[in-house]
């Protein structure tokens, strides 16, 4: 893992700044939008001012006409560490009830439906620590890709407290039930083949090769459709809960409800190349756009 001040895996794209923050960088090159929690001095734990900055840039990127992936990373040798014990706990403790709601808000906002519901495809790219409620927007993100030497821990039990702002639920859908269970109330730190082995990640690679592989699958995302991306990874994490009856009826509205948000048109692009111009395999990769 590199240590923190040098060039790690997750140092962000040499492109175009998206605009200027104290915790957080983000720029965009060839359509890949990278989004770095910073604070390496801090292993990128999450405080109030992050989790209010981190609401910007999200919109920032989704307003980005630029933008069709976003990667999500962290500054040094951590992903993130959770979030900081002193400015969001000990810090906050003090404060009224609705003062300490308004201080903590952004946090379950930004890390949760914000980020759950974003308009783009969204990779975590976990390129070391990552601890507590960092389970959080690492389990929003849609998919995940950890180098084979991070390290996971949910930690909150060693320091006298379950899980909290939905990190247990993200951990849920994620991981098996044994694994969830068994890592919830021991506290044992994993590695990230580990996390890959038990669903918390969708692979795992050596810290050098890690950057090139969130490349090549931000690459692959940026030949899909837009409009119909969305609308499956929508569909993906809402019926999951649902019985099959109200699954198909949902499907089917969210299906009709693509189809009208698709500027491009790919339905009828994609069977005219296949029916037609026999010029592309479905099964095998994206119409031509």
């Amino acid at each position: 893992m590199a240590t923190t001040g040098e060039t790690s895996a997750a140092a962000p794209a040499a492109g175009r700044e998206l605009g200027t923050w104290s915790t957080v960088k983000a720029s965009v090159e060839n359509e890949i939008a990278w989004v770095v929690l910073n604070r390496p001095e801090k292993r990128n734990c999450m405080n109030p001012t992050l989790n209010d900055e981190m609401l910007d840039v999200l919109d920032t990127v989704a307003l980005d006409r630029e933008s069709r992936v976003m990667v999500l990373t962290g500054a040094g040798d951590a992903f993130s560490a959770g979030m900081d014990l002193k400015e969001f706990f000990r810090d906050t403790d003090a404060l009224s009830q609705a003062e300490r709601e308004i201080k903590q808000r952004s946090c379950f906002e930004w890390q949760g439906p914000r980020l759950r519901q974003f308009p783009l495809p969204t990779i975590a790219m976990v390129n070391g620590y990552c601890f507590g409620g960092a389970f959080l927007p690492l389990g929003n993100c849609d998919l995940a890709v950890a180098a084979d030497d991070a390290v996971f821990g949910l930690s909150e039990v060693n320091w006298g407290i379950i899980p909290g702002g939905n990190v247990p639920l993200a951990v849920a859908h994620t991981m098996n039930l044994r694994d969830a269970m068994y890592y919830s109330i021991t506290g044992e730190t994993f590695d990230g083949r580990k996390a890959a082995e038990v669903g918390l990640v969708n692979e795992s690679v050596p810290l050098d090769r890690l950057r090139a592989r969130v490349l090549e699958i931000a690459e692959m995302l940026k030949t899909k459709n837009t409009a119909i991306v969305r609308g499956t990874k929508e569909t993906v994490r809402h019926i999951r809960g649902m019985g099959w009856t109200e699954a198909e009826n949902y499907i089917n509205a969210k299906f009709a409800e693509a189809l009208y948000n698709d500027s491009e048109h790919g339905r009828a692009q994609g069977l005219k190349q296949f029916l037609d111009d026999k010029s592309f395999r479905p099964g095998l990769e994206a119409y031509k756009r």
